[in-house]
């Protein structure tokens, strides 16, 4: 960016308004992160490109968590397990599920995506975070300091036109790193730096579900089968595809793969969005005439918000790899443990890639009970910055890993780390990439964190 004057600025947000912390997009990471900063005494400016918080969870209609016990002990804690709590007292949750499944097993629970707006709309304001919807990133000014590179300010676009907005510190929870790349950071990209994209979903919310006679598995499988014989799909996917739970007759329809989609290219994501919805009717009529429970289902609405699984990471002062999932290792400066399996989904429908799938899933990547590894502080980091964190699926990983950490309660366990650790260094100045970590976890822990000792 060659300077702020190149902009037309908005009239309600003058150039010289000054924020603690900037977080650019408002799904579970950056929603997470924009609380546990505002609740540590930053001002804090959340700016979101949809119309609610919550990202996959809501707008993406990805209304089920799992994953946040290891069938032993908990993963998480502190905003995480407030907001299941809080989800669960206003019965907004599937039933039959409770405290259990955030507090030791792996099973989770669905729930009502429009509770969840609700609550995150009051969390943000009880903390003090100015939500700016409909509002996107598009660029970015830093500098060199000391040795480092620093962001000195944003620049917001939305229906008021743009805006420069200058702050101490910025979290980029886009999921597809776009305030990292606006700021040069380093990052690997899928398709340009590996062979494949991994396939992203459109999901979907189903009404009219019997739960009484409806059964997931092993019942899926045959039937999906027996509809590839028959010529039922317009794309022969075996992949199972997933119906969750989320309330008496409701449901949520993770179904379809979209092959070579780029998220990184508006025609393809608009493409995507396209495809998505056709395969959501298709797998409507599917579960209507294969599966029993399902004959009365309705298709109530398609996600605003493509599924993306992968896109854009950046490369931080650590990168998470395989060798550190499969050894399950744990790090002094860790800000989160988690057990999800490996799920890199299949890069199209050939029988290779689902008995690659297959024997990934459910050999090599899946933690055992008790089994869980760590996320170290630095995968926040783009390396080489002063005041710039990541949080959610864009953290420095590689692709095997990026298919654990993206889900959501991994993302939020990120954010709520990353959105303290912004408050660190404004109250102490120390930079993102020497940020005194013993001081963070333990803060962390202080918050409610379930980050058991390193031994």
């Amino acid at each position: 960016m060659s300077g702020k004057e190149t902009y037309r600025l908005s009239r309600d947000v003058p150039v010289d308004t000054r924020y603690d912390l900037v977080v650019a997009g408002g799904g579970p990471a950056g929603t997470i992160a924009a609380i546990a900063a505002a609740r540590e005494g930053l001002s804090v400016l959340l700016a979101e490109a949809g119309g609610a918080l919550g990202g996959m969870g809501t707008q993406g209609l990805v209304s089920s968590w799992y994953c946040m016990g290891n069938n032993v002990h908990t993963m998480v804690g502190g905003i995480v397990v407030e907001i299941c709590e809080a989800l669960y007292e206003r019965g907004a949750i599937e039933p039959g599920k409770g405290p259990e499944q955030w507090q030791r097993t792996k099973s989770g629970f669905g729930f009502d995506p429009e509770a969840l707006k609700r609550l995150l709309d009051e969390l943000c304001e009880t903390a003090g975070v100015e939500v700016r919807f409909a509002t996107r990133v598009v660029d970015a000014h830093t500098e060199p300091i000391d040795g480092l590179r620093q962001v000195k300010g944003v620049v917001l676009h939305s229906i008021e036109g743009f805006c420069y907005v200058p702050a101490v510190a910025f979290i980029d929870a886009t999921g597809d790193a776009v305030l990292s790349d606006l700021c040069g950071v380093v990052c690997r990209e899928a398709g340009r730096d590996t062979d494949r994209i991994m396939p992203p979903t459109l999901c979907a919310r189903v009404t009219g579900i019997d739960h009484t006679r409806f059964h997931r598995k092993p019942d899926q499988q045959p039937a999906v089968d027996r509809a590839v014989a028959d010529g039922f799909f317009s794309q022969p996917d075996r992949h199972v595809p997933g119906l969750f739970r989320t309330g008496d007759r409701d449901a949520i329809l993770n179904a379809g793969h979209l092959f070579n989609m780029d998220a990184l290219s508006v025609a393809s994501l608009s493409a995507g969005y396209r495809k998505g919805r056709q395969f959501a009717g298709e797998y409507l009529r599917f579960f209507r005439e294969y599966l029993d429970g399902c004959e009365n289902a309705h298709l109530s609405a398609t996600a605003s918000l493509m599924g993306v699984r992968e896109s854009r990471r950046i490369v931080g002062e650590y990168e998470l790899d395989w060798d550190d999932f499969v050894a399950r290792r744990t790090f002094p400066d860790q800000i989160g443990i988690y057990c999800k399996q490996i799920d890199v989904h299949v890069y199209d429908a050939s029988p290779a890639e689902y008995a690659r799938f297959e024997r990934e899933f459910d050999e090599a990547g899946r933690p055992a009970d008790g089994e869980y590894y760590g996320m170290p502080y630095g995968i926040l980091v783009p390396k080489g910055f002063r005041n710039l964190w990541a949080a959610g699926r864009c953290v420095s990983t590689d692709v095997r890993v990026n298919g654990s950490l993206r889900d959501q309660p991994g993302c939020m366990l990120l954010g709520q780390a990353a959105g303290t650790a912004a408050a660190q260094h404004v109250r102490t100045g120390q930079p993102a990439c020497r940020l005194d970590t013993q001081t963070l976890v333990s803060t962390l822990r202080e918050r409610g964190a379930y980050l058991p000792e390193v031994k």
